[in-house]
């Protein structure tokens, strides 16, 4: 009795053995795909609908999409290098520079379309911001910012603020929700006390400011 007892037990251990390979394999299976569909919903979650979109970048015109700019706090800024506001370009890489370490960032959209006073190609845009003020910050191609022919970004933009550019280097600033919390008219500069607060405040996380705090500058 002991000895077919021995046996039973020798029989039934490659059955327990395969069973439980079987259903080790079948978890695995499982939990990768739980994994994958994971992976493929967290950019849609993650990327806040204002910073969704691709563009081109100013000096290769390779696709970049703005998701990868989220969690930071941004100063959306439309250029051009013949306006009088030009030398502000100074002003936004030194803010850039200065409060890049804490999760805040210029991005910059050369535009022809007030005054024509922007370069006709993106490779001498490119130069010119390099070669004249050292232009460090993300520059995108050049595009249009206002009116039915504004690119998706500057529509929501001025959709959530209530306002479009007026002129060159008009702001807006951007939380790190991925909200407009402030835009700023093309004369107020960019090291000046008005922005320069509310890069603080949002780059800090202050929390007496809720995500609603809004600031508008008009001149």
């Amino acid at each position: 009795m002991d000895n077919v007892h021995c046996k039973d037990k020798h029989l039934s251990s490659p059955v327990r053995v395969n069973l439980g390979q079987r259903v080790m394999a079948g978890m695995i299976a499982v939990f990768g795909l739980l994994l994958w569909n994971s992976a493929q919903a967290k950019p849609g979650q993650q990327c806040p609908a204002l910073l969704n979109h691709e563009f081109p970048r100013l000096q290769d015109e390779k696709a970049i999409s703005l998701c990868n700019f989220k969690g930071q706090v941004l100063l959306v800024v439309n250029t051009a290098s013949f306006c009088g506001f030009t030398s502000q370009y100074e002003e936004l890489e030194k803010v850039h520079s200065q409060y890049k370490s804490k999760g805040f960032s210029v991005v910059g959209f050369p535009s022809s379309d007030f005054g024509n006073q922007e370069y006709k190609s993106n490779k001498e845009i490119a130069a010119f911001c390099n070669n004249t003020f050292g232009v460090k910050f993300p520059m995108f191609a050049k595009t249009v910012v206002k009116g039915d022919g504004a690119n998706p970004l500057y529509k929501q933009l001025a959709n959530a603020s209530g306002e479009q550019p007026g002129w060159n280097f008009h702001k807006y600033l951007i939380n790190r929700k991925g909200e407009v919390v402030g835009t700023f008219k093309s004369g107020v500069s960019p090291t000046s006390p008005q922005i320069t607060r509310q890069f603080a405040v949002h780059s800090m996380h202050i929390q007496s400011q809720s995500s609603n705090y809004y600031w508008s500058a008009s001149s």
